[in-house]
Parts: C-alpha cells; sequence; structure tokens
C-alpha cells in the first residue's frame, strides 16, 4: 500500500513527488509513467524559457505560480548546478498601431511585480541589433533552461528519498473507495491511500478513469517550430517576443535561444490529429473523433475561425511562416530556418468553446486532478507542487491516520 501515487512523470508529476516528500518524509510514494523515460511529451517538447508571468491576469493561479516559480526554479537550478541563464527578453512592438496593447502588457507587469521597463527603439537595438521594432518591453527576469535536465534531477531526487518511479506502466483503471484507491495498470495491480493526476495531455480521461465528470476536454494544439542555422544565430541575441494578439490565446511565433546555443523560431498552433502527434502526418482516429465530436470545439472554431485559417497557413507555406518572423526580424530569409521538432499542448476546453485560461485543478474524495497545466507549467512546476501538496494537507481525514 502506497501513501501516494502520482500518475504522469512530466515536470509537474515530478516536482508534485518531491513536495510529497518535503512535507512528508516517511511517506511511500509510487509515480507511475507510461513511456520509458521521464518527460517524454510537453516538457521533453519544451521551448525552455523560464517565464517571467508578465502575460497573465494579476490574482491568477498564472500570474502567481509564474511569478514565484521563476524565484524557485533558478534556486533550484543554482543548487544543483542545472545550467540556465537568466538573460532577459524583449517585447516588441512592431508598429504604431501595437503601442496601446504594449503599454497594456506594461501595466500587467506593473501589476504583478516584475521587473519591467519600456525602452524605445536605440535602446532595442541596444540588445537586439537586428530586431525591427517602434518600441519594447524590457522583461528581466525571463532567462533559459533544459527542462529535461530539470526533470531529470527530480526524478534522482524522488528515488534518493525513497520514492518508486515505474516507468512504461499505463494506468489503464481506476476504484476509489472509501479508504483506498485501486490502480490497474499495464505491469499491475497497486493500492494507494491518495492519487493525484498530473497525466498531462491524458489528464481529462485519467480523470474520467477515476469516476469525476468534468466540463472540459483536451483538445491538442501542435506548435511548430524552424531552427536558425547556425551562421545565423548571430540575429538573435537572447528572448524576442512579439506583442501577443489579445483576441487569440496563443503569443505568436518568437525567437528562442536555447541553452545549447541553438535558437528555434515559432511556434504556430495547429490543430493536432492525435494528442501525441509531433508531425504533421500523425493521426489517432480516437482523438481526433473525440475533437470532432465535442460541441466546444466547433463554438471554438467558429469564433476563432480566421484566426485558425492564418495558423494552417504558416504550417504548410514555409513563406508564410518567415513572412511572420520578418515582422521581428527583417535580415531573416527562407534559407536561414530548417525544421526543428514540433510540440504539443494540452489545452483544456469547456463545452461552451471557452478555452480554460488559468491552471485548474479539480479535488476528488481521495484523489486531486490537474485537468489544465498550460504554459507556465514548466516555470511554475515547482510551486505547483507545493499547491497540490497544500491542497492534500488541507484534508484532515486523508493525513490523520496515516502511518507518515
Amino acid at each position: 500500500m502506497y501513501d501516494f501515487c502520482v500518475v504522469g512523470g512530466g515536470i509537474v508529476g515530478l516536482s508534485t513527488a518531491k513536495a510529497l516528500y518535503e512535507r512528508y518524509p516517511n511517506a511511500k510514494v509510487l509515480l507511475v509513467e507510461k513511456e520509458r523515460q521521464l518527460a517524454r511529451h510537453q516538457t521533453g517538447h519544451n521551448s525552455g524559457v523560464i517565464h517571467s508571468g508578465i502575460y497573465y491576469k494579476p490574482g491568477s493561479y498564472k500570474a502567481r505560480f509564474a511569478r514565484q516559480g521563476n524565484q524557485s526554479m533558478k534556486e533550484f537550478c543554482q543548487k544543483y548546478q542545472i545550467e540556465h541563464d537568466i538573460c532577459g527578453k524583449v517585447i516588441v512592438a512592431t508598429k504604431q498601431e501595437e503601442l496601446p496593447l504594449l503599454d497594456n502588457l506594461y501595466q500587467r507587469g506593473i501589476e504583478n511585480e516584475l521587473d519591467v521597463c519600456k525602452i524605445g527603439k536605440e535602446e532595442l537595438q541596444e540588445i537586439e541589433p537586428h530586431v525591427n521594432g517602434v518600441a519594447a518591453i524590457k522583461v528581466a527576469a525571463a532567462g533559459i533552461v533544459n527542462y529535461k535536465q530539470v526533470s531529470e534531477k527530480l526524478g534522482e531526487i524522488i528515488r534518493d528519498s525513497g520514492g518508486d518511479i515505474r516507468l512504461g506502466t499505463k494506468v489503464e483503471g481506476i476504484t476509489e473507495s472509501h479508504d483506498e484507491i485501486t490502480i490497474e495498470t499495464s505491469k499491475g495491480t497497486y493500492k494507494t491511500r491518495f492519487l493525484i493526476n498530473c497525466a498531462g495531455l491524458h489528464s481529462d480521461r485519467v480523470t474520467n478513469m477515476a469516476g469525476y465528470k468534468t466540463d472540459v476536454k483536451i483538445v491538442p494544439f501542435r506548435g511548430e517550430y524552424y531552427k536558425l542555422v547556425p551562421e545565423k544565430r548571430h540575429l538573435v541575441k537572447n528572448l524576442i517576443y512579439p506583442v501577443p494578439n489579445p483576441k487569440f490565446p496563443f503569443l505568436g511565433v518568437h525567437f528562442t535561444r536555447m541553452i545549447g546555443g541553438e535558437v528555434d523560431a515559432g511556434p504556430n498552433a495547429v490543430l493536432g490529429f492525435k494528442r501525441e502527434g509531433y508531425r504533421k502526418t500523425d493521426f489517432n482516429l480516437k482523438d481526433f473523433s473525440e475533437v470532432m465530436r465535442y460541441p466546444g470545439f466547433w463554438k471554438l472554431a467558429s469564433k476563432f475561425w480566421g484566426e485558425g485559417i492564418e495558423e494552417m497557413l504558416r504550417s504548410v507555406s514555409k513563406a508564410r511562416f518567415v513572412a511572420s518572423l520578418q515582422e521581428l526580424i527583417p535580415e531573416i530569409q527562407a534559407e536561414d530556418l530548417i525544421p526543428a521538432p514540433a510540440g504539443v499542448r494540452a489545452q483544456a476546453l469547456k463545452t461552451d468553446g471557452s478555452m480554460v485560461d488559468d491552471f485548474y485543478i479539480i479535488p476528488g474524495e481521495r484523489s486531486i486532478h490537474i485537468c489544465n497545466a498550460p504554459s507556465p507549467a514548466a516555470t511554475a512546476s515547482i510551486e505547483i507542487g507545493k499547491e497540490i501538496v497544500r491542497q492534500i494537507a488541507a484534508q484532515p481525514h486523508l493525513t490523520e491516520a496515516a502511518s507518515f
């Protein structure tokens, strides 16, 4: 019998297991992951940005977790000597009509208590000489890291604390009773006093498996990237973002210097035909059918059909993708870009067609389900883990009689 079972070996699940041991050092913790390695999906395909939290509504989980997570992630990397760089970023207005949106974003940064400043064209040129912009916001706290390395260190900490990590173990059934939970997996049956669902792209399915019906469904959006060829990496010093479209819930194509020195350009955001589909040709009938039958998707599509078409055009036309990048860096040419691995974002969508914009946590009797953990989940992962454990500790009937 385990005290806790965490489903999902991404950075949120790993951070949660670590937080459990920090609060309950004598607990028996099991983490199950269906892949044969940790951080295989959203975490392993992450752009590697340590976000500041400037975009998020003040008072939201996102804003709080991002600001606190930015600091705790930096401290974690320093403590365990994981390479990272707090290089800062610029959010760039490329035309005069974007200036009011830039001012709104600056005010949001101030409300979120961030170190931000507005800069003009000359100072922007000093920071990013090749960028086209009329003004920008400089965000000092943003940085870069390899989240797969962070996840590997988290796994090591969990094992050293006495935790069991079972890879290649897919959850196939969950039965929750008054005093325990039985978990059927591809590698046998486990019992636990409490279950934490951090299954990411499959979090809604695990929630349903545990007997909880929700008003959300995970809809996968694939983000496609290019990389700058090595001889053109000098065009980007650190992190360059556009002013986001306030009507569309994605940040737009941007430039990201990676820890290894590579520079990613992207992503777009197109509907994925498979929850774990990283290639344009990937298709899963079950995943696709669920989306097509879900009324919330069609309500979303009717609202954002214009933006959706533009994203799809960028997917099939490199010239369209390049044109978007040239708004920020006019020197970029098609021959400067080579295809890079894509990522998939697990977006929770409600039946009314609205995207769940914040972290979405559903409590059960002996379980807790993280049904939406969008960006900045990697940045905020350590803080999310602490919050999940805090919510568990707030239910005394779960811990009073426990052995730990």
